[in-house]
């Protein structure tokens, strides 16, 4: 399921993981894993935010996905279904002919 994945890095960890190094190598290996369709890095609410499309492809995956990046950058994350261009034409289509057979 394509899922957009939110991440906002505490400001005083990500400073810590830039200063020692580790803000790299933890991006580079969640990018890794991810394969992501698309990732977007900017400043939200005052803090350091990716959003990360991605194919999530069982939700047992997430404490996998989600715990390098709690544990050096305290990150908060949310993640959600999330739908492209052709998905949305696609469900309404498919919403037209439900609507029809009720």
């Amino acid at each position: 399921m394509r899922t957009l994945m939110k991440v906002q890095m505490d400001t005083e960890a990500a400073n810590q993981a830039i200063r020692n190094g580790s803000m790299q190598s933890v991006m580079q290996s969640t990018m890794d894993m991810l394969k992501p369709e698309a990732a977007y890095f900017t400043a939200e609410g005052g803090m350091r935010t990716a959003f990360i499309i991605f194919d999530l492809h069982d939700p047992a995956q997430m404490p996998s996905i989600a715990e390098p990046l709690f544990q050096p950058l305290k990150a908060k994350i949310s993640m959600s279904p999330v739908m492209n261009a052709d998905d949305l034409q696609a469900g309404l289509e498919q919403l037209a002919k439900n609507m029809k057979s009720m």
